[in-house]
């Protein structure tokens, strides 16, 4: 069974729900839901806005616009067959008596699967892969969390063209221009957490929440702000203030401090620490994409964005696939996914 061409297109419709920049996804994926009459018009739209909030499915079918025996749904993700904080989305589909599923992504979380079968034993034909590929790249940070037990890594750092983050007196503002400045603070608004190290909030106490943009004064849209390391830290710093939620990891352990944002429903990090923390991560295989800026400026001396992590050679050296380059501004920003070779090895300790 295949999909209908005027499917594909309330699909990529969908997709473009599911995409929306309002939506607060935070922890969850991204899904968008468009319900399709008998005879194939668009009668009811919808998407998942955030835990606690109605799925994709069951916000479409309640803006639909006349009834929705016999109709079409079609979903960016296989409808879900368990209760969480909402109930199943498969029984509101079946209650509201939709005759026909097209979906794109099945839903790698094992607790939530099971939805498609469902379905097909209700009597309701269901197809299912249908610009799966798109609807992956939509969710891949959380796809990948889910399915490996731990957060996606995104590390992002800001340079000068020679490699340093800071001059030698640890001055680093502003190395980047305001367009990456605003770049940075839209895709912070994307992540669940920002995790630096202890070393990097006493240097240079950062706040490290979203401050420009839309949503700058929505604390449901500012992320969880991770401090990693052992000592001390002094509460006045501006990563406890009230902006947002901060959490402390008194750990050096890799390892531990994923298992713990994992368990804590946190599924991408931002890693921003310094060369100290982003080598330990490098060394531990727990970075999965990068998104390097480069201004066009040279400081000759000064700290660079990461330390030894334990490559000796050209053949070990660490290579980026599907890399796009972006001028941002002045700026140039390389963004690109890890190679697999580097990736989910042994984890080590800073």
């Amino acid at each position: 069974m295949t999909a209908l061409p005027h499917e594909i297109d309330a699909m990529r419709r969908a997709l473009e729900l599911a995409a929306a920049p309002d939506v607060q996804f935070r922890g969850n994926p991204r899904v968008g839901a468009v319900i399709l009459s008998p005879d194939g018009n668009l009668i009811g739209e919808g998407a998942h806005r955030g835990a606690g909030t109605p799925h994709a499915e069951v916000a479409a079918l309640a803006s639909a616009s006349e009834s929705t025996v016999g109709s079409t749904a079609v979903v960016t993700l296989e409808p879900c067959a368990h209760v969480g904080r909402t109930g199943p989305c498969v029984d509101a589909l079946l209650a509201a008596g939709i005759a026909r599923v097209v979906f794109a992504q099945s839903d790698p979380n094992v607790i939530a699967s099971g939805g498609a079968q469902r379905l097909r034993d209700a009597g309701i034909q269901v197809v299912s892969e249908v610009l799966s590929t798109q609807s992956s790249r939509l969710n891949q940070a959380w796809t990948y969390a889910v399915t490996r037990g731990r957060p996606y890594v995104t590390w992002k750092v800001a340079t000068t063209l020679d490699g340093r983050i800071a001059a030698a007196d640890r001055t680093s503002r502003w190395i980047t221009s305001e367009e990456s400045r605003a770049d940075v603070h839209e895709f912070r608004r994307s992540v669940d957490a920002v995790l630096v190290g202890r070393g990097t909030v006493l240097a240079d106490d950062p706040q490290l929440t979203v401050r420009e943009g839309s949503h700058v004064l929505d604390p449901e849209f500012q992320p969880l702000r991770v401090v990693m390391g052992e000592g001390e830290l002094d509460q006045g710093l501006r990563i406890f203030d009230e902006t947002a939620e901060t959490l402390w990891l008194r750990t050096h352990s890799v390892d531990e401090a994923l298992s713990t944002l994992h368990e804590r429903g946190v599924r991408h990090v931002m890693l921003e620490g310094g060369p100290t923390l982003a080598s330990a991560f490098l060394a531990a295989g727990a970075v999965n994409a990068v998104r390097w800026y480069t201004a066009p400026a040279i400081l000759g001396a000064g700290h660079h964005a990461v330390g030894d992590f334990g490559v000796g050679s050209i053949g070990e050296m660490c290579r980026l696939t599907q890399t796009e380059v972006t001028l941002m501004g002045v700026d140039v920003r390389i963004t690109g996914l890890m190679s697999s070779a580097h990736t989910d090895s042994s984890r080590e300790k800073f």
